[in-house]
């Protein structure tokens, strides 16, 4: 019997050190990716398959009173014209929003009951009204223009503020004054007698702009149904495959096993392809009338239009602290604006989400949130990358430093005096969660350092020669990663050598492939390049949340180290049997079972390819296959400290950032060059929003930024080289001690280039400006402060 042999435990050895946790090892999806040869939804075809396009209404309020099909239904190559009342009676299931938030008296959310198209009223430019099916795409177009609506149009409102108004526009009855959601937190009598003893109380009004996602990939779909089966197949981009299964299978009203979602790669989501949508409905009830398959492939102008955007608050923050700069207690309260359809989490980022993050890394003994989650004549709201964690991490740093501008406390100096210390831990935030581990003075003091902040001023004084104004700011972030799910771990030995491993998270261009295979072959010592990621195809991932949160690697690697345990118990079974020997005596190293106090021994891959090749005796595994879920995983605290510089050019108002450092908490890092990626790209968007990001809308509901002509977005130029540091304090609540990285560059960045830019901008006597900060707004400010000077 060949048995494992020293030179291949040395070489386990060897490839541990490779691709371990911890070594930056390549994506492996890279090579794919970069020539060319990934495959995206509009990449798939099927035979017979027609093409969809939708009728949008153009009026952001308005009663629907006739729609006229019979010219595009007598078109060449028409299949077929429908309209929401076809829709209704199909009797699919509305689109809601699944969070159990509650209003301040308890009562629930109220609910928009979305249907896939508008039967009564519109109430956004872009709602969809009817759609057409051809032959070709062309002739669909043809058709969806030759389809007539009358609309009598109502008055529209897009600011939440104003929508919540007595007398204003109305988009549903049963919702008074559009308030869906009246949320509140905190004890308000504590915090308002806290502010009532304070020895001073900053107060500032932000607004945190509404940003649309752009991703490179829009949206597409491709229906297919079964009549046999009575099954529905939908090939479309997602973050998870299980939930937005399970999703689908209610607006169908069908159990879940007869809808199958099939995920290949995809161009980005930023949590905006993580819910159904309309159009998907649309194209499965025409691929079951025509009995043949049916796509539909988004343009970016109308992807502005119903993708769901993200941000848009208009928010009042206060800040309450004694004497020597302690904070006492933290309020916020105003208004987010959900657009004009509850869906997926929409409430959750503009109302829990912010509450949840606003504390930070800071003692804040009291905290209070009021924020009305108002409908307005607008496009759909969602979860976009942070989802609630870079809007409250945004206002607490602002507001630290106005407190300090107005205290004449230095801003590093208020920061540090209000740190949670490590000998605090577990700490119990004001915001309802526990901390259970960080070092944030740590953090603070290396981004100082990385950052040469103690040379500042001297390069403040070469742009000030150089006629240009300079700022910065150091500013300090914490997240609360999504709420406990559990997830799936499922590892599958294939004859060919192959190592599968399902799971529920799902890749859109973080390179999950290559970290999950790390902890893979770190447990088990299979080598890294056997592992082959499956994560969509809903028939194989029964299981999962999906990606988002910044959950995958403390989620899926918990599931990961679970599966592992249950395949080296299989392990110990088998091996015995193959080494005759104990159960008792095999152990478990480095990919090799061993029978204690000899050199007798046998490799797991070996091992899975003798049980897949002969036959075992009763009792002894066949298989080292696991079907694995996990328990839900904590939510975990990634943080950090990011240091922004900016020049500014005032006779243009044009805001350069000049010099970016960030060092961040990420616990156990699993591959140091992704989540290097990871936290350049959230800080680009960060970036973009702070700059020049922004959604408008005119006084009729008109969006004003629907193509990428008017909706600007930063570019390599705009992107300054990044000094990144480490300063990892392992989580304990996940056996790997990840927090999780996706999203942090956003909540690092919004705050630390707004207070970089308003630093410089002190030089005026400009105590705050709101984003985005385009050279207008910066220029206009700086004429403003020059005329009252």
């Amino acid at each position: 019997m060949q048995e494992h042999t020293k030179s291949s435990t040395l070489e386990n050895a060897i490839a541990l050190q490779k691709y371990g946790v911890g070594q930056p090892v390549r994506r492996k999806e890279d090579d794919t990716l970069v020539r060319g040869k990934g495959r995206y939804t509009d990449d798939f075809n099927l035979p017979g398959q027609a093409h969809a396009v939708v009728v949008r209404s153009t009026h952001a309020h308005g009663i629907i009173r006739g729609i006229k099909i019979d010219a595009a239904k007598a078109l060449p190559g028409v299949l077929g014209v429908w309209t929401g009342t076809d829709l209704n009676a199909a009797g699919y299931g509305p689109f809601t929003c699944g969070l159990p938030l509650k209003n301040r008296d308890g009562s629930p959310l109220l609910q928009t009951n979305r249907q896939p198209l508008a039967t009564d009223k519109v109430r956004f430019v872009g709602d969809p009204i009817a759609f057409v099916v051809a032959e070709t795409l062309a002739q669909a177009r043809d058709a969806a223009e030759a389809v007539e609506v009358d609309i009598d149009p109502l008055p529209a409102v897009t600011d939440p503020e104003e929508a919540a108004k007595p007398g204003a526009p109305q988009l549903y009855d049963h919702i008074p004054n559009n308030v869906a959601l009246d949320y509140h937190y905190g004890d308000t009598d504590k915090v308002n007698a806290a502010f009532a003893g304070a020895a001073h109380v900053t107060r500032l009004d932000i607004e945190n702009t509404r940003v649309a996602v752009v991703s490179m990939e829009p949206r597409v779909g491709l229906a297919s149904y079964d009549k046999k089966a009575e099954r529905y197949t939908l090939q479309v981009p997602t973050q998870g495959v299980a939930g937005n299964r399970a999703n689908l299978a209610k607006n169908l009203k069908v159990p879940n096993e007869r809808v199958r979602i099939l995920t290949a790669n995809v161009g980005g989501s930023f949590g905006m392809k993580n819910i159904n949508y309309p159009e998907y409905m649309c194209i499965l009830y025409a691929a079951k009338a025509l009995g043949r398959p049916v796509k539909w492939l988004d343009e970016r102008s109308t992807s502005f239009l119903s993708d769901s955007h993200g941000r848009a608050q208009k928010i009042h923050a206060e800040l309450a602290l004694d004497a020597e700069g302690h904070f006492l207690a933290a309020k916020l309260s105003g208004y987010g604006n959900l657009g004009a359809y509850i869906t997926g989490v929409a409430p959750g980022p503009l109302s829990l989400n912010t509450g949840k993050n606003f504390s930070s890394v800071y003692r804040t003994p009291l905290m209070a949130v009021d924020i009305k989650t108002v409908l307005t004549n607008t496009t759909l709201m969602g979860a976009y990358r942070g989802a609630g964690r870079p809007e409250a991490n945004y206002y607490m740093e602002r507001l630290i430093d106005r407190a300090a501008d107005e205290m004449g406390i230095n801003r590093l100096t208020l920061r540090k005096r209000n740190f949670i210390k490590p000998n605090q831990m577990p700490f119990p935030a004001s915001s309802g969660v526990t901390y259970d581990s960080g070092d944030f003075q740590g953090v603070f003091n290396k981004a100082l350092e990385i950052s040469d902040h103690e040379n500042f001023a001297k390069r403040k004084k070469e742009s000030k020669k150089a006629g240009k104004l300079r700022g910065i700011a150091v500013g300090s972030y914490l997240e609360v990663t999504a709420p406990p799910s559990p997830e799936l771990g499922k590892i599958v030995f294939d004859p060919d050598g192959t190592v599968q491993l399902i799971t529920g998270t799902l890749d859109y261009g973080q390179g999950h492939a290559t970290p999950f295979a790390q902890v893979l072959c770190e447990q088990l010592g299979v080598p890294f390049e056997s592992v082959k990621l499956v994560q969509g195809d809903s028939d194989i991932v029964h299981t999962g949340s999906g990606t988002g949160g910044s959950r995958s690697i403390t989620a899926t690697g918990m599931a990961i180290v679970g599966a592992a345990k249950l395949v080296i118990e299989k392990g110990k079974r088998a091996a015995a049997h193959m080494l005759e020997a104990s159960e008792a005596d095999i152990e478990f190293e480095g990919g090799s079972f061993t029978i204690a106090g000899t050199d007798r021994s046998i490799d797991i891959m070996e091992l899975a390819k003798r049980l897949h090749d002969g036959k075992v005796p009763e009792g002894v595994p066949d298989t080292l296959d696991v079907d694995h879920t996990s328990e839900p995983v904590p939510s975990a605290f990634p943080n950090g400290c990011h240091v922004a510089e900016v020049e500014i050019d005032p006779d243009t108002g044009v805001v350069q950032i000049v010099r970016y450092s960030a060092v961040n908490d990420f616990g156990t890092v699993i591959n140091p060059m992704l989540v290097a990626g990871q936290l350049h790209g959230g800080v680009v968007q960060g970036i973009g929003q702070a700059l020049m990001e922004q959604v408008r809308y005119d006084e009729s509901g008109q969006p004003i930024t629907g193509s990428l002509m008017d909706y600007a977005l930063p570019r390599a130029e705009d992107v300054p080289n990044m000094t990144v540091g480490d300063h990892p304090v392992p989580a304990t609540t996940n056996p790997l001690g990840s927090k999780g990285c996706g999203e942090a560059g956003c909540a690092g960045s919004m705050s630390t280039v707004v207070n970089a830019v308003v630093d410089a901008l002190s030089d005026y006597g400009i105590k705050h400006i709101d984003m985005p900060l385009t050279p207008e707004r910066v220029w206009r400010a700086i004429q403003d402060a020059k005329g009252t000077a």
